[in-house]
């Protein structure tokens, strides 16, 4: 099986691959880039997006919300920004994808974050049916699709959600290994 692609229209994108700068919070326009992202360009603007982590002191998580092979949404880990122990990136990008879409239900957007969502942010994923979901890194000790649980396969929940995992796995690992590192300096 070869690459798999969001979405077709092959139109590059008209901003750069860092996105436009916005407040913490704030939401984001409802189109951020033209064209359609694969995975692995995709994979590239989160890890871009969890760089911006670093400036706050939060774990360098990002994540990106696709419609239609578009970026609708964009997010990083904002738990020390805001004091809020739920700013995990994939929460914070599903709110902002709904809200750019104007509805709850996501089935139709593909999330794709630098490391591998923990039971929260899976059960978030779930409930905003999210069509499909691509992470980088595994988390051994908090992953909940694959790592310690599989919560997107498990034919007891309502919905199910096609995962790709360890897309450029190492570039995603290297910025979460080099935080901690640098912290516990």
């Amino acid at each position: 099986m070869g690459q798999l692609t969001v979405g077709s229209n092959p139109t590059p994108s008209a901003e750069a691959p860092g996105g436009p700068e916005r407040a913490p919070g704030d939401a984001p326009s409802r189109r951020l880039t033209c064209g359609a992202v694969d995975d692995l360009d995709a994979m590239g603007l989160a890890i871009a997006e969890a760089r911006l982590a670093l400036d706050h002191g939060d774990v360098p998580v990002g994540a990106i919300a696709l419609h239609d092979g578009e970026v609708v949404a964009r997010a990083h880990n904002e738990r020390e920004l805001l004091g809020d122990p739920t700013a995990h990136a994939e929460l914070l990008v599903v709110r902002r994808a709904a809200e750019a879409l104007g509805r709850w239900r996501l089935d139709d957007v593909t999330v794709v974050v630098t490391l591998e969502p923990c039971t929260m942010c899976a059960g978030a994923l779930l409930g905003a049916r999210v069509a499909r979901v691509v992470f980088g890194a595994d988390d051994p000790k908090a992953g909940a699709c694959g790592s310690l649980y599989n919560v997107f396969a498990d034919p007891r929940l309502n919905h199910e959600i096609p995962l790709r995992a360890r897309v450029r796995a190492a570039e995603c690992g290297e910025l979460l290994t080099s935080f901690f590192l640098d912290r516990r300096g």
